[in-house]
């Protein structure tokens, strides 16, 4: 089974087109939607679970504050062998989930890591002052790690469930999470493959990624698995 994890904070005006979204297009998967309420302040939980009624959706309350606290949720909670997470701004191509999916299944990959920035992917819609800030953080991350791998900050990507639950604890609070989970994924040797994959800007709501707020736990995250990376070196 596929599990799908899709963290919401406020996205009331998008649950309509959430559900929509997955069961129109994921009839020949055997897969969940978790569906992460994190603290919204709107009707995001109430309207969720009067919406979602099909056995193929999950409703989760996220008790510890913060899009780290939901992942973590999501993956104690998921049923399925492989996880991937999705935004609730569905920015990313739902073909490449089932493309994910396939490859994870038919290989002994223990990841799938999408690039949006590679040949073959395509970019609708990226902010420019965010792309500029996106491309110069990851390409130093690649630095640091000595790796080609260029998207390490963007949220989708599949995993093997049982590889998730060996990386733990995931300590990052926020949307520093998916930085933390492919830098150890690539830290402690696990099988992995680079894939390119589409990204469209999302045209309802508004993001909840803050730049100036999350600069210092990108940060922080980036140091952990460095620290952690040449522990794991020493040690070996």
């Amino acid at each position: 089974m596929l599990s799908i994890i899709i963290p919401v904070r406020n996205e009331s005006d998008s649950l309509n087109t959430i559900m929509d979204h997955y069961s129109k297009n994921l009839n020949s998967l055997d897969y969940e939607v978790l569906i992460i309420n994190d603290f919204s302040k709107d009707n995001t939980l109430e309207k969720a679970r009067n919406l979602f009624k099909s056995k193929n959706f999950k409703i989760l309350d996220n008790k510890k504050k913060g899009l780290g606290g939901a992942i973590n949720l999501g993956i104690k909670e998921a049923n399925g062998s492989n996880i991937a997470i999705m935004m609730a701004d569905q920015s990313d191509d739902i073909n490449d989930l089932i493309k994910y999916n396939s490859l994870i299944n038919e290989s002994d990959y223990d990841a799938i890591l999408g690039s949006r920035f590679i040949k073959g992917s395509k970019i609708i819609n990226y902010p420019i002052q965010k792309l500029i800030l996106n491309r110069i953080f990851n390409y130093f991350v690649g630095f640091i790690f000595w790796n080609s791998y260029n998207d390490y900050t963007n949220a989708f990507k599949i995993y093997k469930k049982k590889v998730l639950k060996e990386i733990a604890p995931l300590i990052s609070e926020s949307f520093n999470i998916f930085l933390e989970i492919p830098l150890k994924i690539i830290s402690r040797k696990y099988k992995y493959k680079i894939i390119p994959i589409n990204w469209t800007g999302r045209t309802k709501g508004v993001s909840k990624f803050k730049i100036k707020e999350l600069r210092s736990k990108y940060l922080f995250t980036l140091i952990y698995c460095f620290i952690e990376k040449n522990l794991l070196n020493i040690k070996k």
